[in-house]
Protein backbone atom coordinates (compact mmCIF):
# COMPACT_ATOMS: atom_id res chain seq x y z
CA UNK A 1 0.00 0.00 0.00
CA UNK A 2 2.89 2.19 0.93
CA UNK A 3 4.21 1.49 -2.72
CA UNK A 4 1.15 2.66 -4.04
CA UNK A 5 1.33 6.35 -2.49
CA UNK A 6 5.08 6.28 -3.63
CA UNK A 7 4.00 6.37 -6.74
CA UNK A 8 1.48 9.09 -6.53
CA UNK A 9 3.94 11.40 -5.99
CA UNK A 10 5.65 10.94 -8.91
CA UNK A 11 2.77 11.15 -11.43
CA UNK A 12 0.39 13.98 -12.17
CA UNK A 13 -2.79 13.55 -13.98
CA UNK A 14 -1.55 12.08 -17.25
CA UNK A 15 0.54 9.29 -15.53
CA UNK A 16 3.52 10.79 -16.49
CA UNK A 17 6.42 10.75 -13.47
CA UNK A 18 7.08 13.91 -12.42
CA UNK A 19 9.15 15.17 -9.71
CA UNK A 20 8.31 18.89 -7.91
CA UNK A 21 11.61 20.91 -8.01
CA UNK A 22 12.69 21.92 -4.51
CA UNK A 23 11.77 25.57 -3.28
CA UNK A 24 14.48 28.07 -4.31
CA UNK A 25 16.09 29.86 -0.90
CA UNK A 26 17.03 33.52 -1.24
CA UNK A 27 18.97 35.08 1.31
CA UNK A 28 16.51 37.43 3.87
CA UNK A 29 16.48 40.95 3.37
CA UNK A 30 18.88 43.22 5.62
CA UNK A 31 17.97 46.18 7.47
CA UNK A 32 20.76 48.48 8.76
CA UNK A 33 20.52 49.63 12.22
CA UNK A 34 20.90 54.11 12.55
CA UNK A 35 21.19 56.00 15.32
CA UNK A 36 20.03 59.62 14.63
CA UNK A 37 21.98 63.05 16.36
CA UNK A 38 20.12 65.16 18.52
CA UNK A 39 20.97 68.19 20.98
CA UNK A 40 21.09 66.92 23.92
CA UNK A 41 22.69 63.14 23.95
CA UNK A 42 26.36 63.61 24.83
CA UNK A 43 28.64 62.19 22.73
CA UNK A 44 30.25 59.91 25.18
CA UNK A 45 27.10 57.64 26.24
CA UNK A 46 26.61 57.46 22.32
CA UNK A 47 30.27 55.61 22.17
CA UNK A 48 29.59 53.26 24.95
CA UNK A 49 25.82 52.00 23.76
CA UNK A 50 27.41 51.58 20.55
CA UNK A 51 30.46 49.54 22.29
CA UNK A 52 28.24 47.94 24.63
CA UNK A 53 25.17 46.66 21.94
CA UNK A 54 26.98 46.83 18.53
CA UNK A 55 29.96 44.78 19.87
CA UNK A 56 32.25 47.98 17.89
CA UNK A 57 35.85 48.97 19.61
CA UNK A 58 36.09 52.27 21.01
CA UNK A 59 37.68 53.41 17.81
CA UNK A 60 34.94 52.41 15.29
CA UNK A 61 32.44 53.26 18.04
CA UNK A 62 33.85 56.84 18.02
CA UNK A 63 34.10 57.47 14.49
CA UNK A 64 30.30 56.00 13.91
CA UNK A 65 29.41 58.56 16.76
CA UNK A 66 31.41 61.85 14.59
CA UNK A 67 29.27 60.85 11.81
CA UNK A 68 25.65 60.83 13.76
CA UNK A 69 27.26 64.51 14.97
CA UNK A 70 28.20 65.44 11.57
CA UNK A 71 25.59 63.95 8.77
CA UNK A 72 22.28 64.03 11.76
CA UNK A 73 22.99 59.51 11.37
CA UNK A 74 25.06 56.56 11.36
CA UNK A 75 24.95 52.97 10.94
CA UNK A 76 25.87 50.85 13.73
CA UNK A 77 25.26 47.35 11.72
CA UNK A 78 23.37 45.56 9.70
CA UNK A 79 21.03 42.48 10.54
CA UNK A 80 18.35 40.57 9.44
CA UNK A 81 14.71 42.10 10.15
CA UNK A 82 14.23 40.16 13.81
CA UNK A 83 17.92 40.91 15.01
CA UNK A 84 17.43 44.70 13.57
CA UNK A 85 14.32 45.37 14.95
CA UNK A 86 15.18 43.60 18.79
CA UNK A 87 18.39 46.18 18.69
CA UNK A 88 16.60 49.35 17.80
CA UNK A 89 14.07 48.55 20.52
CA UNK A 90 16.60 47.30 22.73
CA UNK A 91 18.95 50.62 22.19
CA UNK A 92 16.00 52.85 22.70
CA UNK A 93 14.76 51.44 25.93
CA UNK A 94 18.54 51.55 27.09
CA UNK A 95 18.32 55.30 26.39
CA UNK A 96 14.82 56.24 27.75
CA UNK A 97 15.95 54.54 30.67
CA UNK A 98 19.18 56.81 31.10
CA UNK A 99 16.90 59.67 30.21
CA UNK A 100 18.45 60.78 26.98
CA UNK A 101 16.17 61.10 23.95
CA UNK A 102 18.54 59.69 21.76
CA UNK A 103 16.47 57.78 18.91
CA UNK A 104 17.77 54.53 17.03
CA UNK A 105 15.55 53.03 14.21
CA UNK A 106 16.40 50.39 10.99
CA UNK A 107 16.19 51.08 7.52
CA UNK A 108 16.39 48.77 4.41
CA UNK A 109 19.62 48.24 3.04
CA UNK A 110 19.73 49.00 -0.84
CA UNK A 111 20.27 46.10 -3.13
CA UNK A 112 23.49 47.23 -4.46
CA UNK A 113 24.90 47.58 -0.64
CA UNK A 114 24.57 43.79 -0.10
CA UNK A 115 26.70 42.17 -2.43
Amino acid sequence: MSNQNDNDNWQDDNGTATQEAPPKLQKPRMYQVVLLNDDYTPMEFVVELIEQFFYKSRENATQIMLKIHTEGKGVCGVYTEDVAETKAAVVNQYSMDHQHPLLCQIEPCNDEEES
